[in-house]
């Protein structure tokens, strides 16, 4: 466990074909896999405002969550600099739960730990990284209604899998909220 940030509670790695990094979990016995499509998807990067692209995919195993995420489209973020850096995909980042993103911030500075936002979901998610030190990101996920939601959805269709049936499954977002498709 993290002294700064509490549990690590998902693995985020970011890889070029989403359907080879998920057969590979697979392949270990971790899913089902839960998977969306975000189109124009807002966030700042470095402070400027983009729409990001993407498809990204959940599952557990135990209570680690463990994402693969592809980047789409020609958006520039930091899913396609790591591809840039390191094309066979990899470990991107960590996760970890706050209560607010703008208090860990200030947290971490005043403690004296210089970290820097370098991309960001509205209050939702935050990329953040060390300054003196930088590689794997620390993603900071704010509890709230719909992050709460979605990590339930993914979390129950682990504990119910048999390991073998629909392996993979779409995200169905078309209420608003997540919503596991119906086996």
């Amino acid at each position: 466990m993290s002294k700064l940030f509490g549990p690590v509670i998902q693995q985020g790695y970011v890889v070029p074909d989403i359907e080879a990094a998920m057969q590979h979990w697979l392949a270990r016995g971790i899913g089902p896999f839960f998977i969306e499509a975000l189109r124009g998807y807002p966030a700042l990067i470095r402070g400027k405002t983009v729409n990001v692209d993407l498809r990204a995919a959940f599952a557990y195993s135990g209570d680690q969550q463990i994402e693969v995420i592809q980047p789409d489209g020609d958006s520039h973020n930091i899913y396609t600099e790591y591809l840039e850096r390191v094309p066979e995909g990899g470990l991107q980042h960590l996760a970890v739960w706050v209560e607010s993103i703008a208090d860990k911030l200030a947290e971490l500075e005043a403690a004296g730990r210089p970290y820097q936002v370098i991309q960001q979901y509205g209050d939702r998610h935050a990329y953040i990284d060390s300054v003196d030190y930088p590689g794997v990101m620390i993603q900071l996920m704010a509890h709230n209604e719909m992050n709460d939601e979605l990590f339930r959805v993914i979390h129950a269709g682990a504990d119910n899998w048999d390991g073998v049936s629909h392996p993979i499954r779409e995200i169905d977002w078309s209420s608003g909220r997540p919503v596991a498709p119906a086996l």
